[in-house]
């Protein structure tokens, strides 16, 4: 078996770019307007959204990862990165549940649902940073920003140093092919 379970190959580019856009929005926009800007409960509504979606995909990712045939570990030839690999995606797994649970524990501390999807136009508080959840949030946004990075450099360092046709694995195709993964 070459290739990864067609729904696994799906939910990770959904997932993947949900990841990279909540991150980017996050960091860029939100963390950088005003709470009082009515602008802001749009982009937490947003935001929150795809968190929610982030976290239904994770357990349905999960669910389908244990339950379906795999192939073997990619190899770099080094053991050390081999098991950093291994220990990568189950960190990355890990830190986006924490996002997921961090966000939630955020909003429901700071009473952020009924003001961001109740229309009622009350106020954001005027600071969500003195939540320990929302602390925790930014912090683990942090070290995901740095796996992410870890983690595409990883498969760059696969594809085009290594040549290994890593990018065919988490691709759509026949899964049984033996030998190296066709590029179709």
């Amino acid at each position: 078996m070459t290739r990864y379970h067609p729904l696994l190959v799906a939910l990770h580019w959904i997932m993947a770019v949900m990841v990279v856009v909540s991150l980017f929005f996050g960091k860029v926009f939100l963390s950088t307007m005003s709470n009082a800007d009515p602008q802001k409960l749009q982009g937490l509504a947003g935001h929150m959204t795809v968190g929610l979606a982030l976290g239904a995909l994770l357990i349905l990712r999960l669910a389908v990862r244990l339950a379906s045939a795999k192939p073997p570990h990619a190899e770099t030839g080094s053991a050390f990165l081999d098991k950093t690999g291994i220990a990568t995606h189950w960190i990355m797994y890990l830190l986006i549940a924490l996002m997921v649970l961090s966000g939630l524990g955020t909003a429901l501390s700071g009473g952020l649902f009924p003001i961001v999807f109740g229309g009622n136009g009350e106020p954001l508080p005027a600071n969500l940073s003195t939540l320990a959840p929302r602390l925790a949030h930014g912090l683990i946004s942090n070290l995901l920003v740095l796996l992410v990075l870890l983690h595409t450099c990883a498969a760059l360092y696969h594809q085009f140093y290594l040549h290994d046709g890593l990018f065919q694995r988490m691709w759509f195709g026949n899964r049984d092919r033996q030998g190296s993964p066709d590029n179709h």
